[in-house]
C-alpha cells in the first residue's frame, strides 16, 4: 500500500510539473488529505505551489489545511478569494478552525473572523480565549450531548438534528438540567436498545473530566491512560464546554515528544511545525547558536581544571590515556539516567516528590555499573596495558595505576549517574522543563565533575 501511495504522488509530481490541471485534479481526488498536505510541503517553487492550489476545491483544502505548518496556513489561504475562505472556513471544525487563527496574523485573523456568520464567529472567539497549549484551545465543541431526561427514541431524534455538524458521535455526553457532564452513552446502544426505555437507565458515569484551562500535555495522556474516546472539558462550575478526541491526543502527544526531544538535544526557541527541509538555515541557527555558546563557556572550566592538577599529568602522563575514557563513561551514565528519569516524568509516573526514592535507585544502580566498568578497566591496565611497554614513571606499578584509575571510574559513574536523574527533578521543583536539562548540560556538567575526581583520586593513590 506505501509502494502505491508514493508511486502516485510521483506521478502527481510530475503531473503538477507538467502543469497537467486535469491528471492533477483526478490523482488529487484519490489521495488521502494528509498525504496531499505531505505533497504540499515538498514544492518548494511557489508556481507550482499555486497551481497546485488552483486545482483544489475550497472543500478539498479544507480538509488539508488544518494538517499544514504554521508558517504554510496563511501563505496557502492567501491563495483562495474571500468568499473561498468563507467557505473553507465554514467546512472546517470548530477546533480546527481555531488552530487555523492560531497560525495567522493577527491582521488576517481579525479579517478572517469578520467572514464568519455571526454565530460561528461569537464561537471562534470563545474558543480564541483560551491559550493554545491548553485543554481548552483543543478541544471541539461539536460533540454529541444529550439531556439525561430523554428517552432512547428521544436522544436518536436530537442527535439526527445535529448529526452533519457533530465531528463524532461514536460517545455522546449525557449532561444534567445545569449542562453538567453526568455520563456517556455509545451510539449502538442507543440503535439496538429499548427506544422506550430511559437514557438514565444506560448511561455510564463519567469518571474523567478536565477543565479548560489545564495544559494540553495532561489532557493527552489522560485520553491515552484511560483509553478514551473523548475527555468533556468542563469550567471552573462544572458546566461542559466540549471535547478533547482521541486524535487531537495523539496530536498533542506528537508535539510534546518533539519538544521534549528537542530540547532534551540542547534545541532552544519555539518548535517549528515545518519540516527540516522546509525550515530556514537562519532558524536552525537561532535555535543552536546560544545553547552551544553557553556549553562552550562552561567547558571552559575543563581547561581550568587540567592546569590546576598539571603537576598531576606531568608525573604520570600516562594518565591522560583513561582520561577521556573516564570522562566519557560519565556523560554516558548521566545522559542514561537523565532520560530515563525525564521519560517517567512525562508519563506522569515521577515528580520532585519522588527524588529521595529516585536518589537511593540510582545510587545503587550507579555504584553497581560503576564497580564492574572498574573491574574491566583495572584488569585491562594491570594485564594488558604492559604488552605496549609504556614508559611508567619510577615507584608506580601497573597495579597502582590500574586501582587508581578504577576508584576514579567507580566514582565518577556512580556521581553522574545520581546527577543525571536529580537534576531534571530539581528542574522541576524550580517549575523549569525538566527537558532543558539536556543531555549535552549534563555531559558538560560531569565532564568538569569527572576531571576533578580522575585528577584528585590518582594524586591520592600514587601519592604525587
Amino acid at each position: 500500500m506505501a509502494e502505491e501511495i508514493e508511486a502516485t504522488i510521483k506521478v502527481l509530481g510530475e503531473a503538477i510539473a507538467a502543469r497537467d490541471a486535469s491528471a492533477v485534479l483526478k490523482i488529487e481526488e484519490s489521495l488521502h488529505y494528509a498525504d496531499l498536505a505531505a505533497i504540499y510541503q515538498q514544492l518548494y517553487d511557489e508556481d507550482d505551489r499555486h497551481f497546485f492550489l488552483r486545482t483544489l476545491s475550497p472543500e478539498r483544502f479544507a480538509e488539508f489545511l488544518p494538517e499544514l505548518p504554521e508558517d504554510l496556513v496563511e501563505e496557502s489561504l492567501n491563495h483562495f478569494k474571500p468568499s473561498q475562505q468563507r467557505e473553507i472556513l465554514q467546512a472546517t471544525t470548530d477546533d480546527d478552525r481555531v488552530d487555523i487563527l492560531q497560525d495567522v496574523s493577527d491582521v488576517t485573523r481579525h479579517r478572517l473572523l469578520g467572514l464568519l456568520h455571526k454565530d460561528e464567529e461569537e464561537l471562534t472567539r470563545t474558543l480564541l480565549r483560551y491559550e493554545e497549549d491548553s485543554a481548552g484551545g483543543r478541544m471541539t465543541t461539536q460533540i454529541g450531548r444529550i439531556p439525561v431526561d430523554l428517552t432512547l427514541q428521544q436522544a436518536l431524534d436530537a442527535l439526527r438534528e445535529v448529526q452533519e455538524d457533530t465531528e463524532s458521535l461514536s460517545r455522546i455526553i449525557v449532561v444534567d438540567d445545569s449542562s453538567r457532564p453526568l455520563g456517556m452513552v455509545r451510539l449502538r446502544d442507543l440503535a439496538f436498545g429499548n427506544r422506550s426505555g430511559h437514557i438514565r437507565d444506560i448511561l455510564r458515569p463519567v469518571e474523567q473530566s478536565i477543565l479548560a484551562t489545564a495544559d494540553q500535555e495532561e489532557a493527552a495522556h489522560m485520553v491515552s491512560k484511560y483509553d478514551l474516546v473523548l475527555l468533556p472539558v468542563v469550567d471552573e462550575s462544572g458546566r461542559l464546554l466540549g471535547a478533547v478526541t482521541h486524535d487531537d491526543a495523539m496530536e498533542i502527544l506528537e508535539e510534546e515528544s518533539t519538544e521534549d526531544i528537542e530540547r532534551i538535544a540542547g534545541l532552544t526557541g519555539e518548535q517549528s511545525e515545518a519540516g527540516y527541509l522546509n525550515t530556514g538555515v537562519l532558524t536552525h541557527f537561532r535555535r543552536r547558536f546560544l545553547w552551544l555558546l553557553g556549553l562552550a563557556f562552561l567547558a571552559i572550566s575543563s581547561g581550568y581544571v587540567m592546569l590546576r592538577f598539571e603537576p598531576v599529568l606531568d608525573s604520570v602522563f600516562l594518565l591522560s590515556l583513561f582520561m577521556p575514557m573516564v570522562i566519557a563513561a560519565g556523560g554516558n551514565t548521566g545522559g542514561q539516567a537523565a532520560t530515563m528519569v525525564i521519560r517517567a516524568m512525562a508519563l506522569g509516573e515521577l515528580d520532585s516528590g519522588n527524588a529521595l526514592r529516585v536518589a537511593w535507585k540510582e545510587l545503587r544502580l550507579g555504584l553497581l555499573l560503576g564497580l564492574l566498568l572498574a573491574v574491566c578497566i583495572a584488569a585491562a591496565a594491570i594485564f594488558v596495558l604492559p604488552a605496549f611497554r609504556p614508559a611508567m614513571p619510577p615507584g608506580i606499578s601497573y597495579a597502582q595505576l590500574g586501582l587508581s584509575v578504577a576508584v576514579a571510574l567507580a566514582i565518577q559513574v556512580t556521581a553522574s549517574t545520581l546527577i543525571g536523574s536529580l537534576l531534571p527533578l530539581w528542574a522541576r521543583a524550580a517549575k523549569l522543563d525538566p527537558a532543558v536539562i539536556a543531555a549535552p548540560a549534563i555531559t558538560t556538567i560531569v565532564d568538569v565533575s569527572g576531571m576533578v575526581i580522575y585528577f584528585t583520586t590518582a594524586r591520592a593513590l600514587l601519592g604525587l
